[in-house]
């Protein structure tokens, strides 16, 4: 069990949390949630002893062993894979450094054999003999190769990196854990893994997870940050969507009642006060009027941006047509003869392990890189609108806000791009801040407004919900399945394909193609060898604004 008592936590004059008390218990998965800035990775910083609370306390089980998931890729770059995920339990760890010291002594002495014997006593009671196995079996389970598991850390890729500092945290099953994003990096295999392993597991979990499938997959209770307060409700993200909008409906339902209530009693006390006959039953509507109290119903801190693609004109039956292309990029084929045709209902999820091969298509295919063989033609009623997956270098620049959205607007006007800004979080003054200083959700948020403004009928997003947080991903979602024209996208987060996309095309290791006219899930379910070749290509420096 670990517990906040009256946790107080400031930044500056800024509380960002105000005696908090919450209790986290054994058997039970907790996803923390909240907007942006809310302090979600703070909390788990504050509850794994990384941040000092400004007052209040964080209580643990005695003698219950904690482990986080590390953020710092490089921290272990001259430590073997093993050896960092065994050092997840440091006890266990050090224990089997200094048995292997003193079995190495030349002049090994009477005190360093009966050291030895309680050393080795303490390492069968954590289960030490199985401890290179387990994590043995933790790396096979998250797809490091055992050809990895003596490497260095340094020689790992970033992917890779993330897998094993999941693994250290997941290692010697320990009482309390704090994983903060832990699906970033995972391909689909790795992610069911976790899942499974998450949803089996006996102890105390706390998560933090911008991944609502994942979310619904494995909390037994979700604990809500807003306005520095951390309200639990029992039940996965979905339940605490469904009981939050519920509580909040029934507080307006209840208040709307007591208004009427006061208007009747107001009514009366104005119409017989002066009247002698009635002037005590005046006086006892007078008392129950100070009784009635109407409940103060705060707005939450979360802000859902207003995402809304509306093409200028409507899309012909000629879409898209490409034939036989091909590309190569540094020796490698990442797209091979590729042909298929879109229609004018078609979202398309592109999908597969082949990470460059989407990207590399809708760069061809907006006109920022030619092809080696073939062609593709869009129909001429079509107009696209792009998400870059590398987007930077539009940014680089001194435009403010509105000066940068101005220049792709079609209305050069002021105040009709100021109300586009304003349905996507910058109001007012935020208008004028510079681009170059936008966060990355603030950045990916800007490019939506860039393609709204756009009008066009054919959208090409590529890994959008990069960086946004729940809200804005739930929006972005939600317009792109209200919207009236053609998409192809990437995207990391299941529930979006699985929600937005009517056909998915996935682009195998080879650079070759399989068109399904299908949803996701029926995609996964229909072929073993497809779903074991999808990777969610989350970016390793999504950022959680703020958090």
């Amino acid at each position: 069990m670990i517990a906040a008592n009256n946790v107080t936590y400031r930044v500056g004059k800024k509380a960002l949390f105000e005696e908090v008390n919450i209790k986290f218990t054994e058997g039970n998965c907790y996803g923390l949630i909240g907007a942006n800035g809310a302090g979600k990775s703070t909390f788990l910083k504050i509850l794994s002893g990384q941040l000092e609370t400004t007052s209040g306390e964080i209580a643990i089980t005695p003698g219950q062993r904690l482990s986080f998931l590390e953020q710092d890729h490089f921290k272990y770059d001259e430590y073997p894979v093993l050896d960092t995920v065994i050092a997840g339990n440091q006890r266990l760890y050090d224990i089997m450094k200094e048995k292997d010291a003193i079995y190495a002594k030349e002049d090994f002495t009477d005190e360093d054999g009966i050291r030895a014997s309680e050393l080795e006593g303490e390492f069968a009671e954590m289960n030490g003999w199985e401890a290179e196995s387990d994590a043995e079996t933790l790396l096979n389970g998250l797809g490091i190769a055992t050809e990895f598991h003596h490497e260095l850390m340094k020689n790992l890729d970033g992917s890779m990196k993330v897998k094993v500092l999941l693994a250290r945290a997941l290692f010697g099953n320990p009482d309390i854990l704090l994983l903060d994003e832990p699906t970033n990096h995972l391909d689909l295999d790795a992610i069911e893994w976790l899942e499974e392993f998450l949803i089996n597991f006996d102890n105390t979990i706390i998560v933090v997870s911008h991944d609502r499938y994942f979310l619904n997959k494995v909390c037994t209770h979700t604990a809500d940050i807003d306005y520095g307060k951390i309200t639990l409700f029992a039940g996965n993200y979905d339940f605490w969507y469904e009981s939050s909008q519920l509580i909040i409906q029934q507080r307006k339902e209840a208040n709307k009642k007591k208004e009427e209530k006061i208007k009747e009693l107001q009514e009366f006390i104005s119409r017989f006060s002066a009247n002698a006959s009635k002037s005590k039953q005046a006086t006892s509507r007078k008392r129950a009027l100070e009784k009635i109290e109407l409940d103060n119903i705060k707005p939450s801190s979360r802000k859902y941006p207003y995402v809304d693609f509306r093409p200028d004109r409507e899309i012909g039956n000629e879409v898209l047509t490409v034939e036989n292309l091909s590309k190569t990029i540094d020796g490698v084929k990442v797209l091979d003869n590729i042909s298929f045709v879109l229609n004018r209902n078609d979202k398309v999820a592109f999908v597969g392990s082949n990470e460059q091969a989407a990207t590399v298509l809708f760069q061809i295919l907006m006109g920022e890189m030619e092809p080696d063989e073939g062609n593709y033609k869009w129909g001429v009623t079509t107009s696209q609108a792009y998400f870059p997956k590398n987007y930077n270098s539009l940014f680089d620049n001194d435009y403010n806000i509105t000066e940068w959205l101005t220049g792709y607007s079609p209305v050069k006007d002021v105040t009709y791009v100021r109300g586009f800004l304003g349905r996507m979080l910058f109001p007012g003054e935020d208008g004028v801040k510079k681009v170059r200083v936008l966060s990355g959700g603030e950045k990916v948020r800007c490019l939506l407004s860039r393609m709204m403004i756009s009008g066009a009928n054919c959208l090409v997003l590529d890994e959008p919900t990069n960086h946004l947080d729940m809200e804005s991903i739930t929006a972005l979602n939600n317009g792109l399945i209200k919207f009236q024209g053609v998409e192809l996208f990437t995207c990391h987060d299941h529930q979006f394909v699985q929600t937005t996309a009517n056909r998915i095309m996935q682009i195998t290791d080879e650079g070759h193609l399989v068109d399904k006219i299908t949803t996701y899930d029926e995609f996964l379910a229909s072929d073993e060898s497809a779903r074991k070749a999808i990777v969610y290509n989350a970016d390793a420096d999504r950022e959680d604004d703020n958090n």
